[in-house]
């Protein structure tokens, strides 16, 4: 039951083949047989039974009744959406607690169409990260190649995992990989099967990268199609609402869904969004791939490469144009990108004050001293850092050599993009990620910016630019583990973009972890 797609789950819930209930209650199963992964931060077990039993009586009071698009279907909201009466940490001591008075737009849509939160995911503190390891809960463990053990299971099983630490299991060894970040709860869930779709947030490939890491498909749409209202701010002119899905046509109902102006987010599209359903049969006879020089970076592994050329001569030999482009402002993007980061996170977290909301220091001698001791408390080296090196590139005699410049960098970028599309190219085709997912140890040998920079040099360009991309599971490296592609489309042709994606997919034929023989552990 759980290795059905979105798609196929729907079509079984509404026939009558499955229940909601046995549905549900095969995901709770599995989530407390992989909470090992720590890819939850808040459980909301009750809420998907109640959510459950209300479909099923339904259908049962009401033949035939209106079935909504994604009727009695458990997903995942990475805790950074805000959801009303359910806590929404960001993976910080300054929001351990919060519970906000409202959902977000894009959760809201969801559950208006019949989705059920099963749970909120864990992610790097305040978004800032491409690991998942820097939360307070503790890092994500990517699902592939994880070895369960029967014990772990034993212990998981009877601890609120609140009081979970990841730090209790293999302690002997750090050789477990990372599902990335920052949404790597959302990838993990995905991946394990505990849930048929995922919300993540994309800054700088926040989803693509654990898409990646994970084997599921990670999608970005161009910014203004979802809204950002509920969406605890990171970098507000980069900041997207994404998802993680199990095929290319499970992200595209989940974005027929959730698009569409709002009202309440000023920088939605105002255009009627016209929904679609992707077609299964293509020609891709007429297509333009481009090749991005740039893309062949230093780092980037031989099995990432490989799949990456498979790819395009995949492409070439059913009958697409393939040419290689250039986007020449590509070096300058990381750089680009940190400066504007750090500006917009030094303005988004001065909110946090100890007076508002969230965590409130005890130290009142003095208005100074509290927000002081509030700040010092509520967050990480690395928030703090980023709250240091933005205010210093915001300083009157910094502003016009650090914030301005990256500004005009960034538009070169953008150029970049426009120009390449004006050519005649529709589509571009490049790896999501320089390696597969490296080791926690590894990783966390190198400090956070430095990982960042690293593994987000194919993904981050393409929020400078606000263009759409969809990172899609390729094949398994040599040792084992998933290759993410990613296809980078042209402002506001989601579909296309989706449509193309969909193509390839059906040719690679990717098979998703399976996770199946955990069942039969008792």
């Amino acid at each position: 039951m759980l290795s059905l797609t979105l798609k196929e789950a729907v079509h079984k819930l509404r026939d009558g083949s499955i229940t909601a209930k046995d549905l549900c209650e095969k995901c709770i199963e599995r989530l407390n047989k992989t909470q090992q992964l720590n890819a939850f931060i808040t459980e909301t077990v009750d809420v998907s039974r109640d959510s459950a039993a209300e479909t099923d009586k339904r259908r049962r009071k009401s033949k035939p009744m209106r079935w909504r698009k994604l009727e009695g279907l458990p997903i995942a909201v990475k805790d950074n959406f805000c959801t009303t009466g359910i806590r929404t940490s960001c993976a910080t001591t300054m929001l351990q607690n919060y519970i906000p008075p409202y959902t977000a737009t894009v959760v809201q849509r969801l559950q208006d169409e019949g989705a059920y939160l099963i749970g909120k995911t864990n992610m790097d503190e305040f978004a800032m990260g491409s690991g998942s390891v820097d939360g307070i809960h503790g890092p994500v463990r990517n699902p592939w190649k994880y070895k369960f053990t029967s014990s772990n299971l034993e212990n998981q099983q009877t601890k609120p995992i609140e009081q979970v630490s990841m730090r209790n299991y293999h302690t002997s060894t750090d050789d477990w990989h990372i599902a990335g970040g920052s949404s790597g709860g959302s990838a993990a869930a995905v991946a394990s099967g505990v849930c048929f779709g995922a919300l993540g947030s994309d800054t700088g490939g926040s989803t693509r990268n654990p898409a990646a890491y994970c084997g599921v498909v990670g999608f970005k749409p161009t910014y203004g199609m979802l809204s950002r209202h509920g969406l605890v701010p990171l970098v507000n002119s980069m900041d997207v609402p994404a998802l993680f899905s199990k095929t290319v046509d499970d992200a595209s109902i989940l974005f027929n869904v959730m698009a569409g102006h709002d009202v309440h987010d000023s920088t939605t599209v105002t255009d009627e969004f016209n929904h679609f359903t992707l077609p299964d049969n293509m020609n891709i006879k007429d297509l333009h791939i481009g090749i991005p020089k740039e893309y062949h970076a230093p780092g980037l592994s031989k099995d990432v490469h490989n799949a990456w050329e498979e790819a395009a001569d995949m492409f070439e030999k059913a009958g697409a144009k393939v040419t290689q482009v250039s986007l020449p402002h590509t070096q300058y993007s990381i750089l680009c990108y940190i400066v504007l980061n750090c500006c917009e996170v030094a303005s988004n977290m001065a909110r946090y004050d100890g007076i508002e909301f969230g965590h409130r220091a005890a130290n009142e001698d003095s208005t100074e001293e509290l927000y002081a001791a509030t700040r010092h408390e509520g967050f990480n080296d690395v928030v703090r850092g980023r709250i240091l090196a933005g205010n210093y590139f915001l300083l009157r005699q910094n502003y016009e050599k650090y914030f301005a410049k990256a500004m005009q960098v960034r538009r070169l970028i953008s150029e970049d993009f426009k120009k390449v599309y004006a050519s005649g190219v529709d589509i571009l085709l490049t790896p999501t990620t320089l390696t597969t997912a490296p080791t926690y140890k590894w990783f966390t040998e190198r400090d956070n910016r430095t990982s960042s920079e690293e593994q987000d040099i194919f993904t981050q360009p393409v929020n400078m630019a606000g263009v759409p991309a969809i990172s899609v599971p390729s094949k398994l490296s040599t040792d084992g583990l998933p290759i993410g592609l990613q296809f980078i489309g042209q402002n506001f042709k989601d579909k296309e973009l989706l449509t193309i994606a969909k193509w390839y997919e059906q040719q690679v034929q990717f098979k998703q972890l399976n996770l199946d023989y955990l069942d039969n552990v008792s």
